[in-house]
């Protein structure tokens, strides 16, 4: 048994990889920078953690995604290896002691978001680490093609002249060809070399339900299909109202979006992953670093803004490999919110630097200050002070962060951390001096280990419930303990967080990129029309075009789509149905024909040829001119 096999059975428990796994870990191995591209779900994150413990030194992996930190860390702790991750909320000895962890305790893992690359703590540190591999998560976001860019990404190629020698894995689960050959330039790869596992997925079948009543198509499907689902919609006050109407109905769901604290998050998240609710309804903030695989449905009330963002979503069903099915849901007036996302997308310049300045002032920020600081941000409280529309300013600042002055992270890792300031003699003597502290204490003790050597995650209410007291009690206590200096307390953050990458500017001293802006906007334009085109289109594969888009052509027809089930109907063959289409098309294409005259000249079985034809009349393909002859609706994409 291979070295890396021998790992993944001692670590996980399985006695072979999945697919592409292996390749990608040898490919690394060999010393190459590689792109791996796996859909969601495919085991992305087994790739680098068993090239990492095969090797001495440690793995950084960047990733923008503080769920997805949390999840793996703490994924790996409970197997016994060593992790830390650096994010947005963190104070400044945190990072020191986690930076200083990675040196000297050992760590095989450290995950850091990508605008702390440019934090002098982690610059200083990086010079004396043992680095095995440079990973990049979520890599499509070092391009400005992509659906998801991050100008701090870009630092990435910068943090590479300090490791010569150590190979980059770049991985991600959306990329279109562009963005494949953008992600490995950016990166400075010293070749080309990209692994790509298929996106398709034969167990997952797609379906476009156009309705003008979306709700009861929601009940429908979701009486019709049993097990686990996800339905996403796009503003939170749909998100309660969609799953208080399903409680009506008893069926088990629940809601979620980022607005709710952190505790209620943590809650119906951890509920609905253990089954005891059966339906989330929820924003695009669910999901993330989320891996259920018994997932049977994802609706989608909706349009997203990208085929890239509704292959993810979607891609959370079935990833056990069992039937499961995602269902778009439409109607006519989609299309025309969606172009509308457009200009709300994209403010006035001038209306961007109003809202930062409005944001420093708020904050109470000065000029010249606030560079690599974390501040809680309530947008909500913001825009009702300030009287700028909560929309306006959220999309500023994904302005303000393509502009690299601020990330905004919505979903904080939120749980409180506590270390032990004192050590063990002098903790003992407080314990006999303050006897009401006394049990408080040994209950910390009792409950969590390593509290003198690093920050560990508590649980207020935990420990409530063990001491039979309310919540406010253990926070008291904790907060007595640190005013004797026998321990550091940080509580939860329940907001969103603006962290600043540069101090505050002058105005004259802000230079936004118009270029760069209207080209996103161009890109995203471009996104959104392929999108509607999904949704409208009506006489190809739906996993065709998900495929098509993401360069895999030469696909077969799913047979299970929408799309596909009507085409079946029609009792023709694949073989037969694409060659009399084709001849149709080429002889429309040429000039209109009377019906008679189209199928006389087609060479095959006549009644085959009426059925083809009636379904691109159904299918607004074809059409009668003014001269009752056939022609070929030109305009619709094909």
């Amino acid at each position: 048994m291979s070295e890396f096999r021998s790992i993944l059975l001692r670590y996980w428990g399985y006695n072979k990889f999945r697919e592409l796994q292996e390749e990608i870990i040898e490919s690394v191995a060999s010393g190459k920078d590689t792109l791996g591209l796996m859909p969601t779900g495919g085991g992305k994150s087994i790739t680098f953690q068993v090239y990492s413990l095969a090797n001495p030194g440690v793995c950084i992996v960047i990733t923008p995604l503080i769920a997805l930190m949390k999840d793996q860390v703490e994924n790996l702790q409970k197997r016994k290896i060593k992790a830390v991750a650096i994010y947005s909320g963190m104070t400044k000895s945190e990072i020191e002691m986690a930076l200083n962890n990675v040196i000297n305790g050992g760590y095989k893992f450290l995950y850091i978001s990508p605008e702390r690359l440019k934090n002098f703590y982690f610059q200083e540190r990086l010079k004396h680490m043992n680095v095995n591999l440079l990973t990049v998560d979520e890599a499509h976001c070092i391009s400005q093609w992509g659906y998801d860019f991050r100008p701090s990404y870009l630092e990435i190629a910068e943090i590479r002249k300090q490791l010569p020698g150590v190979p980059v894995l770049a991985l991600t689960a959306t990329a279109t060809p562009e963005v494949v050959d953008d992600i490995q330039n950016k990166l400075e790869f010293k070749e080309h070399n990209v692994l790509q596992k298929s996106f398709e997925r034969k167990n997952l079948a797609y379906f476009v339900i156009n309705t003008e009543d979306k709700i009861r198509q929601l009940f429908k499907l979701v009486t019709k299909i049993d097990g686990s689902a996800v339905v996403y919609v796009r503003n939170r006050r749909k998100t309660k109202e969609y799953a208080l109407l399903l409680q009506k109905y008893r069926i088990s769901a629940d809601y979620y979006h980022a607005g709710l604290d952190a505790k209620t998050r943590a809650e119906k998240q951890n509920a609905w992953q253990k089954g005891q609710i059966r339906i989330m309804v929820c924003t695009n903030a669910f999901g993330m670093g989320i891996d259920k695989p018994d997932v049977r449905l994802v609706v989608h009330m909706d349009l997203p803004d990208s085929l890239e963002a509704y292959f993810q979503e979607a891609g959370r069903a079935g990833r056990d490999e069992k039937n499961a099915w995602a269902f778009l849901v439409t109607n006519n007036a989609d299309k025309a919110q969606l172009k509308k996302n457009i200009t709300t997308s994209f403010p006035e310049l001038s209306k961007v630097l109003e809202v930062y300045n409005s944001i420093c002032n708020y904050l109470e920020i000065p000029y010249g200050a606030a560079q690599d600081i974390d501040y809680p941000f309530d947008i909500y409280d913001f825009a009702k002070k300030f009287k700028i529309d909560v929309l306006t300013t959220y999309n500023s600042l994904k302005i303000l962060e393509s502009t690299g002055l601020v990330t905004y992270s919505e979903d904080p890792y939120s749980t409180s951390r506590i270390i032990f300031q004192c050590n063990r003699e002098d903790l003992y003597k407080f314990q006999v001096e303050n006897a009401n502290l006394d049990e408080f204490v040994k209950l910390i003790l009792r409950t969590y280990t390593g509290v003198f050597n690093d920050y560990i995650n508590i649980s207020e209410d935990y420990l409530a419930k063990k001491a039979n007291v309310n919540t406010e009690t253990i926070i008291n206590l904790l907060k007595v303990l640190q005013q004797y200096h026998i321990i550091k307390y940080i509580p939860r953050i329940n907001k969103p967080i603006i962290h600043f990458i540069s101090e505050r500017l002058e105005d004259k001293a802000i230079l936004f990129n118009k270029k760069n802006i209207d080209e996103q906007k161009s890109r995203t334009i471009e996104r959104l029309d392929s999108m509607l085109n999904y949704a409208t289109s009506s006489n190809k594969c739906r996993s065709q075009i998900l495929l098509a888009y993401f360069g895999q052509n030469d696909t077969y027809r799913c047979g299970v789509c929408d799309v596909c089930t009507r085409r079946n109907e029609l009792g023709l063959s694949k073989y037969e149905f694409d060659i009399i289409l084709d001849k149709i098309k080429n002889s429309l294409n040429l000039e209109p024909y009377l019906l008679n005259d189209l199928v006389d000249k087609i060479n095959f079985d006549d009644p085959k040829i009426i059925k083809v034809i009636q379904w691109l009349f159904d299918n607004n393909k074809v059409k009668y001119n003014e001269e009752q002859k056939l022609e070929w609706i030109k305009q619709n994409k094909d």
